[in-house]
Order: C-alpha cells, then structure tokens, then sequence
C-alpha cells in the first residue's frame, strides 16, 4: 500500500508531465527495426559499429557542455534544442541510402542525446526539491521511466502496424516526428522556475568543468559507480539493440513462421516487434517497482547485487545463443536487471552532487557510457561479423567480471 505521501506524488500535475514526456520520448516506431533496417541497405554489422561509435564521439563531446549550458542558460531551452535535433534526424534517415546518411543521421540523434540526458532528470529533482519530496526521488524516477517504457511498449505495436502497411520501412521515420513535436509543445508546459537559469553565476564554463572534476576525484564514492555504470550502460546499450541480428539469424535460419499468411521477413519483423513490446512492458513494471526491490537496502547493495547477476546472465546467453526462447527469457531478465537498477543509479548519484550541478553531473555519466560504447561498438560489431555474437557474450562476462570490484566501497 502506497503512503499519503506516494500517492500525493502519484496525482500531482507536474508529475504526471513528467512521465507523458518520457511516454512521448519513447514513441520511436523504428526501434526494433533499426539495425535490420541498416542491414538492409548495405551496411555490415562493423559499420553499423562505425555509426554507433561516430553518435557516441557526438555525445561523448557535447555531453559536459550540454550540461553547463543547461544549468547556466536554462534547462527548458536546451530540451527546445534537443528534440530539434531529433526530427532532423529523423528525416536525415528517411532519405538513408548509403553510409554517408546513416552517419548524418547519427550525427543528429547523438546531438539530441547529448542535450536531452540529465537535463531532464534535474528538472523531475528541482521539483521534487520544491515540494519537499526528495526522499521519494527512486519512486518518482522509478514511475517516470516506467511511463516511458510503457512508451517504447506501445512504440513496438504501432511500429508493427507501420511496418506491415507502408510501403518503405524509411517512412516509420517521419511518423516518429509527431510525438517528438508533441513532447517540444509539452515542454512549453513546463513552470519556469524548472528553468534554472543561472546568469548571474559568476562561475564560467571552466570554473565549472574544474570545480566538477575536483568533486568526482574526491568523492571515490561517486567516482566508482559513474565508472561502473558508464560499463554498464554501454553494454546494455549495445546488447538490446543485437537481439536484432541474433534473432534473424534463428527465426530465418530455422524458418520459423508466426503467421503463413506474410513473407518471411515480415514475420521476422512482427516478432521482432513483439519481443521489444514484451521486454519494454515488463522493463516498465520493473522500473515502477525499483523501491520496492531497494527496500532496506543501501544503493550500493543493490547495484552490487544487480552488477553480479547481469554478469551471471552474460555467461548463461552465451551458451544458449541458438535457442529462440532461452535467448529472449535471459534477455528478458537482463532487461528486468538494468529498469530495477536505473532509478536507484540515479539515487545514489543525487546524493553525491550539487543540486546546482545535477545536470552537469548526469551528463557526465552519459559521456561515460558514450565513451566505452565509441570502443566497444566497432571492435564487437568486428568480432560479430567474423566470430559470431557468443564470443561477444563472453568478453562481455569478463569484463563485468573484472569491474565489479569498483562497488566494493563504503556506502
């Protein structure tokens, strides 16, 4: 049973702005296709690779600087800037035909990432702030993401439907634009004391960067976790979107049909559909119930504990890689992990940073997932094309191996 407090929060406004931004965010109808999609046109698994990293290099150089220009010009503003960014995207990989668009595309999309992470997370905790409701905070974010799961859920349907009835998969690219034009009309919405602006600071950009570089090297707190996670992320990153090539390869490899009334592909394509639908519906409770899960718990017992059964998840796909539901079970699960531990990252880092700088500070733990996936992308995407995916999984155990050390520290 939810508190007074809870479910005050839960029929509060604003809040529920919040998570209809993160519903909109996530209405990208291509997803579960997108790789497929590259695959299509040409473009092999390596330099798919070469376009993840290249979107990375984007985000990993704009991240800080978005930051500061948030928590300095406003916060608002540079969401305007953000979802810009992503509509031209959008359209740049409408007219893709070659590597050359599917790199400018990558460019946009890895703008709108830079000026969208973190910037709106600090504006969910300013508000949380103002209204006294900062011990909450893993159960708004916990509810926000789930919202915009649940977004990504209903993407994959309708994504479906789009699929099987237009004529050119490009053209899911253009339907994407209207929630993106929905959600800038939404964050007009917004109060403006969520803003933040902060003209009259008399830090510059430098002092900023310095002052925030100074804090991570003293907090070893901080420091390990922005570590872990930026591992993490990044390879979560780069595994949910695999799922696309490995399920390919068994659905058309053992010509498995779901419906005998469609092609080949477009049974691959509702599948696909349906298993990003299934894993985003059940990332979305597993979000919401992040608290739960936390309990008594301190944030880095649970990050400790999630980090090790994701490592355990790894070495399991990687000998069963060749049976359609054993993979989609253990990526289910991998999923569960990482929307159970979101909320409580996000948790734990507030409680290390400024609440001037929280945007700064989670934009630098973006840059740090878009710094591992710059390596991680083109040297697995080799390893996929010449090796096969399991081998993947393996160095991929290994290295959560070998990192999980970093949350031996002292909460």
């Amino acid at each position: 049973m939810l508190n007074k407090q809870l479910k005050e929060i839960k029929s509060d406004l604003q809040i529920k702005k919040f998570c209809f931004y993160g519903f909109l965010k996530n209405l990208k109808f291509f997803e579960p296709y997108l790789l497929i999609f590259l695959m299509g046109k040409g473009i092999s698994l390596f330099e798919i690779g070469i376009l993840i990293a290249i979107r990375e290099v984007i985000i990993n150089v704009f991240e800080i600087p978005s930051g500061f220009i948030a928590d300095y010009f406003g916060r608002k503003k540079e969401l305007y800037f953000c979802f810009n960014f992503y509509i031209i995207s959008f359209i740049c990989f409408f007219y893709t035909n070659s590597f050359f668009m599917a790199t400018a595309a990558m460019v946009f999309f890895g703008l709108g990432e830079a000026f969208r992470s973190g910037t709106h997370k600090a504006m969910i905790y300013t508000y949380l702030d103002s209204k006294g409701w900062q011990t909450d905070k893993t159960f708004v974010y916990g509810r926000t993401r789930a919202f915009s799961l649940m977004g990504s859920a209903v993407s994959s349907l309708i994504g479906i439907l789009l699929i099987l009835n237009v004529t050119s998969v490009n053209t899911i690219f253009l339907f994407s634009i209207i929630p993106y034009i929905l959600d800038f009309i939404l964050i007009l919405s917004y109060p403006q004391f969520l803003d933040c602006a902060d003209k009259k600071a008399k830090l510059n950009f430098k002092d900023m960067f310095k002052n925030s570089i100074v804090n991570f090297q003293k907090n070893r707190i901080l420091r390990n976790i922005l570590l872990e996670d930026g591992i993490f992320e990044a390879t979560i990153s780069f595994i949910k979107d695999l799922i696309q090539p490995m399920l390919e390869l068994i659905v058309l490899g053992n010509g498995i049909v779901l419906l005998s009334s469609l092609s080949a592909e477009d049974n691959l394509n509702v599948i696909l559909g349906f298993v990003y639908t299934i894993l985003n519906l059940f990332g979305s409770f597993a979000s919401k119930k992040s608290y739960v899960v936390k309990s008594n718990r301190s944030n880095i017992q649970c990050l400790y504990i999630i980090h090790f059964l994701l490592t355990v998840s790894m070495a399991v796909l990687a000998l069963v890689s060749k049976n359609p539901f054993l993979v989609f079970g253990i990526y289910l699960f991998i999923y569960l992990l990482f929307n159970i531990r979101k909320p409580i990252f996000v948790d734990e880092v507030d409680e290390h940073i400024e609440k001037s700088a929280r945007a700064t500070a989670l934009s630098v733990s973006s840059q740090l997932k878009s710094l591992f996936l710059i390596i991680f992308a083109p040297v697995l995407g080799f390893i996929a094309d010449n090796f096969g995916i399991s081998v993947i999984m393996f160095i991929l155990v290994f290295l959560f191996m070998v990192t999980l050390p970093l949350l031996k520290v002292k909460d």
